[in-house]
């Protein structure tokens, strides 16, 4: 008998957060962590796991996955860009697929996405406005932990803050550490009407932050201005990042038409999946660009981004969100077994255990069953 998918399941969990985690781009405290945990079943009895958005609206479509080949997963991904016109943004379940695709070929990921290296090394990427002496301190230790970059969010009260916070980083970590600014212009929450800054004000912001020989800047703009970002390209030597939440192939093909970024940086849980996150690597990396994910998220969304840099890209470092106490691995990976940490150069890696190579912590799920996705 042809093996096929026999079931999908979609659960909702939330892990109280006590201190709550104050996101520098939420103006609103997490009191909680949701995850939303993807499992598909095939007729033979193993389960691939994903995680990523809600998956809200996904019970409509469910009927277009069960019964057909797991392995098909060009089929699958063509069918999720489908709905995420008609639907939503359901690439968990993309990540899932891969990862029982794996089990079944007894493949990891990373050598499915095209075998490039079973390793990636990550970078430190912070989540707190914290005090200059905080800041550094946050430096001082990530260093210490083996972290060759870090990255710095923008959007205190000040744009003198900011730069303060900068400085105090650099001083803390030395000049042998790459340094990233995130300035969060590229979207925004939903309570958060705030107008992006234009690319006169995001070049005033690169000419201050140039002397702290800063290795991008991530999202100085907002993510549909095309003719900014390649303006502003023009204008500087500094990196230009940007691509975490842009959507369709033909936005990414907009943005490298334009030539507006240096670094793309979607994320395979919100955008495109591994398939397609996989082929649009190739695609960057034609046009001389790096394709580095953003990471923000569980270690499931983690480690799906983290196989597809592995397998098909040549990213200098990958994102790593790291900001003890108030972000810390074991935070971050609750639905896991084991959270997923670097060693003490930094370097991740992935092994050759089938698919993703990690397993849900049954128990902790069952303890943290929810009916929503809230953060608060």
């Amino acid at each position: 008998m042809t093996n096929r998918i026999a079931r999908i399941t979609v659960r909702q969990h939330r892990l109280p957060l006590d201190p709550p985690f104050p996101a520098s781009w939420d103006s609103r405290p997490r009191r909680a962590f949701p995850a939303t945990i993807v499992r598909v079943e095939d007729t033979e009895g193993r389960i691939g796991i994903g995680s990523g958005d809600a998956m809200y609206g996904f019970d409509d479509y469910r009927d277009l996955f069960i019964g057909t080949d797991p392995l098909d997963l060009a089929r699958h991904s063509a069918v999720l860009d489908n709905l995420s016109f008609h639907a939503g943004r359901l690439w968990p379940l993309d990540v899932a697929l891969w990862d029982l695709a794996g089990k079944i070929l007894g493949q990891p990921c990373w050598q499915m996405a095209g075998a490039r290296s079973s390793r990636v090394r990550a970078y430190a990427s912070s989540g707190v406005h914290r005090s200059l002496d905080g800041m550094g301190r946050w430096a001082e230790h990530a260093v210490a932990r083996g972290f060759p970059a870090l990255k710095v969010r923008f959007g205190r009260a000040s744009l003198a803050d900011d730069l303060a916070a900068l400085a105090a980083v650099r001083e803390a970590a030395g000049e042998h550490i790459e340094l990233m600014v995130d300035c969060n212009q590229g979207w925004r929450m939903p309570w958060d009407t705030q107008s992006p800054w234009l690319a006169e004000q995001a070049l005033a912001v690169i000419r201050q932050i140039e002397r702290y020989r800063v290795y991008w800047i991530e999202e100085p703009l907002h993510r549909g201005d095309y003719t900014g970002h390649a303006w502003l390209r023009k204008q500087t030597d500094v990196r230009i990042a940007g691509g975490e939440m842009t959507r369709e192939p033909h936005e990414f093909a907009t943005l490298l038409a334009h030539d507006c970024f240096d670094v793309y940086q979607p994320d395979v849980v919100c955008t495109l999946g591994m398939e397609g996150a996989r082929r649009l690597a190739a695609q960057i990396e034609a046009h001389g660009k790096v394709f580095t994910p953003h990471t923000w998220g569980n270690g499931i969304g983690l480690a799906a981004n983290l196989h597809v840099v592995a397998g098909a890209a040549h990213a200098p470092f990958v994102e790593f969100p790291y900001d003890p106490p108030e972000w810390t691995p074991e935070r971050r990976d609750f639905p896991l077994t084991r959270a997923i940490e670097p060693d003490a150069q930094g370097w991740i890696e992935l092994g050759t255990a089938p698919g993703l190579g990690i397993e849900l912590n049954e128990a902790v799920l069952a303890a943290t069953r929810a009916n929503d996705s809230r953060y608060d």
